[in-house]
């Protein structure tokens, strides 16, 4: 009978990614709510150290998956392992990231397992045992509530939106057998951003530009390193030219969830709407009274971003010195 919580986990060169830690945490919460046990898993090649940090987040058990072949991402292998130990060890439910990596994986995962799968969900209830999903739909116009039928149940959680809850305890670390299996795909080259900027899904304060903008993204660039912020930015100021899509925020961007989410010269079209909706609280800057993206402010300032963004910017700058 299937029983236990999985929390897997995600790193990038060596690095755990911060939506690792939120994993853990929230599966900490589930596996205590079921009185079940739980095991974070990590896969990769040379991940004993990365074990040893997910202990803070207090999982039971760690499995450390480590093999040459899992150095970096790809579908087949980290599929394979998984399902691998997920049919060893039969856990209830299994927990994962919602980031591009998690999203590619809960699919083929849910799958070749048999289980249901909720996506991108922003918050799980225990009531008697049960759980219940809640995930944006419709471009982030509804939250629904689901359930998963079946034994075993895999949920994909929106980075930047769980809380991050240190217990630590001296998890046993067990390195299972690694067999790959057949593997279609290999990297064969990465391109990786060597700038020091905050990945935008794990930022927790994002400055955006939009059309507004006119392409000049000088004002946002020098707010958001005032308040340590990531910049992101609409479609359609990315259409322009005017930023990388690595950028964009929206239904065909990334979805985010920062703490503080501030807009500027973003008319607020529900394709954007749907990747920020979440953030805990919105700012607006827009000249157009009526923009939409007011009805989702938390505040707005009404005026012209080139005067706004400037002056916030100094007051900004005045409290941290």
């Amino acid at each position: 009978m299937a029983q236990g919580v999985f929390a897997i986990t995600e790193q990038r060169d060596g690095e755990l990614r911060k939506v690792s830690f939120e994993v853990v945490s929230e599966g900490r919460r589930v596996a205590d709510g079921l009185g079940a046990e739980l095991t974070a898993v990590i896969l990769g090649s040379g991940v004993d150290g990365l074990a040893e940090e997910l202990k803070k987040c207090g999982p039971d058990k760690i499995l450390a998956a480590d093999d040459a072949g899992l150095a970096d991402y790809t579908t087949d292998a980290y599929c394979n392992v998984l399902a691998d130990l997920a049919q060893s060890a039969d856990p209830a439910v299994i927990i994962m990231g919602a980031s591009a990596q998690g999203k590619d994986l809960a699919g083929r995962l849910a799958a070749k397992l048999d289980a249901g799968v909720a996506m991108d969900c922003v918050k799980i209830q225990l009531d008697n045992g049960n759980l219940t999903y809640t995930r944006p739909m419709f471009g982030g116009k509804i939250n629904a509530d689901v359930e998963i039928d079946g034994a075993r149940q895999i949920v994909a959680i929106r980075p930047n939106v769980m809380d991050i809850t240190e217990a630590a305890k001296d998890s046993a670390i067990e390195k299972p057998a690694v067999q790959l299996g057949e593997v279609k795909t290999a990297v064969v080259d990465k391109k990786m951003d060597t700038s020091d900027k905050v990945e935008l899904t794990e930022a927790d304060i994002i400055v955006s530009g939009g059309r507004g903008t006119g392409g000049e993204y000088a004002g946002i660039e020098a707010l958001a390193d005032a308040l340590g912020a990531a910049v992101g930015a609409s479609r359609s100021a990315v259409d322009e030219g005017w930023r990388p899509h690595s950028d964009q925020v929206g239904q065909t961007g990334k979805t985010v969830s920062p703490t503080l989410y501030v807009a500027c010269g973003i008319s607020g079209a529900i394709q954007h709407l749907a990747g920020m909706s979440t953030s805990k609280y919105i700012v607006a800057i827009n000249k157009d009274e009526e923009a939409p993206i007011f009805s989702k402010a938390d505040f707005g300032i009404v005026g012209d971003l080139f005067e706004v963004v400037p002056a916030i910017t100094e007051e900004v700058k005045k409290v941290k010195r």
